[in-house]
């Protein structure tokens, strides 16, 4: 049997953190599919749910070769099948597509991170299937008609070079703002459709959250989420670009929880940190001086959400510690002569 080598560190730390989004995931698509009614999503949902747990096992299996521990992650304990629907059969696939679209990102970033043939092999296969669920619910929300496209745009007949600094101004005193580009639009669109979808899901959350601090932390994030999309949705409509937008995934008026604070605390953790890097993201590629101001505020106020959200994590005891590296000060210390 060839030489393998142990896990670098980055390997191991890509397996915990994706360990712990993929237990997240087999539970809240298990709810899904013990509620959901619609037999077109329920063809989307199975089949996810039981590849994502063969993922599970396979990182499981990996900890246990290398003879790491396994994280906790989220168990049966973290999900209520017993709960009435929180969301309806739509929003369902919307979460979903929401979940592959941050996945799809991470797998690759964490390909890139690796060295040995199987964990790349294995974050290879991840990214094919996130980019495989991201296009089938894609694919189903367009067929029911509840998936707005972004913005169309004539198409261009012939290339041009800005030729002058007035192309990147944000901020002229007299005249117009330009209009903006289709880079710029399809980023700010991102950002929307993503907080429709978060915005959603923060209403579900606050709704059903046991603690009285979670429910108002849950209750900010909606707001939060209704503020960017408003602001994204001004610098939209200032260029005379209609802002397409959905009624349909819907919150139930249920109040008994589905899932676990921790969980929903963890999943909103895991928006917040998607936000993060879309804003800079759009930022990076915005070339008229005030959007990335615009976006840049935003994205202060979701770190301070996400930073909140942290303490309040560890307050509660719901922070699992990714494995640690050795501390050699503590070692040097502890040492006694001989």
């Amino acid at each position: 049997m060839a030489y393998q080598a142990p896990l670098a560190s980055s390997e191991l730390a890509t397996l915990w953190v994706i360990y712990q989004k993929k237990t997240m995931m087999a539970r809240v698509v298990e709810n899904f599919l013990s509620k959901n009614q619609e037999p077109a999503a329920q063809e989307i949902l199975q089949p996810f749910h039981d590849r994502e747990c063969n993922f599970i096992t396979e990182i499981t299996d990996i900890f246990k070769q290398e003879g790491a521990a396994v994280p906790v992650g989220f168990t049966e304990n973290d999900v209520n099948l017993k709960s009435p629907p929180l969301f309806d059969d739509i929003y369902h696939i919307m979460y979903l597509r929401m979940m592959m679209k941050i996945a799809t990102g991470l797998h690759a970033l964490h390909m890139s991170m690796s060295y040995r043939q199987d964990i790349m092999d294995l974050y290879k296969d991840c990214t094919a299937f996130a980019e495989e669920y991201c296009v089938k619910t894609t694919q189903y929300l367009l067929d029911k008609g509840v998936l707005p496209r972004s913005p169309e745009v004539t198409m261009p007949v012939h290339t041009e070079f800005a030729e002058n600094k007035d192309y990147r101004s944000g901020f002229k005193l007299l005249g117009n703002k330009r209009t903006l580009n289709s880079v710029e639009v399809a980023y700010l669109y991102q950002g929307i459709e993503s907080n429709v979808t978060g915005m959603k899901l923060m209403t579900g959350f606050a709704q059903v959250a046991r603690k009285k601090d979670v429910r108002e932390y849950f209750f900010r994030g909606k707001e939060l989420s209704k503020t960017i999309i408003q602001k994204f949705s001004n610098v939209l409509l200032e260029s005379d670009i209609n802002v397409p937008s959905t009624s349909s995934g819907l919150v139930t008026n249920s109040t008994l929880s589905p899932f676990s604070d921790k969980l929903m605390m963890y999943n909103t953790s895991l928006l917040s940190s998607f936000g993060l890097g879309s804003s800079a993201l759009g930022t990076s590629f915005s070339l008229r001086k005030d959007l990335p101001l615009r976006m840049l505020m935003a994205a202060k106020d979701v770190y301070d959400f996400a930073n909140d959200g942290g303490d309040l994590m560890i307050e509660h005891g719901w922070t699992e510690e990714p494995p640690q590296m050795e501390d050699r000060t503590k070692m040097t210390k502890g040492k006694e002569d001989g």
